[in-house]
């Protein structure tokens, strides 16, 4: 019996990207499956489990990323991470206000 393997594609909708903050958050919640999960952008691929690789996928806002989870677990593992990026890493936007005071 073959392993499952999930697939989503994803768009990123954070005005500063997937830098590091967002990225600590995805690889903290990739940490707690069982599953290999990978994240691609483009030609370039990273393990979903590894801070300094997904920093490296360079993702702006806008960039579409394919998640990649086989294991065990990979149903959860990906609804667990196409969640995060739907809520926009749980981000609060500041108001144009905020940033010219900031």
């Amino acid at each position: 019996m073959s392993e499952p393997v999930v697939e989503i594609e994803v768009e990123i909708q954070n005005e500063e990207g997937l830098h590091l903050r967002p990225a600590v958050q995805f690889v903290d919640i990739a940490s707690r499956f069982r599953s290999a999960i990978t994240v691609s952008h483009g030609s370039v691929q990273a393990d979903a489990k590894s801070v300094m690789e997904m920093t490296l996928l360079a993702a702006a806002c806008g960039s579409r990323l394919k998640i990649r989870a086989v294991g065990p677990d990979a149903h959860e593992a990906i609804a667990a991470l196409g969640e995060l990026v739907a809520k926009n890493f749980h981000s609060v936007p500041q108001s144009a206000d905020a940033r010219k005071k900031g």
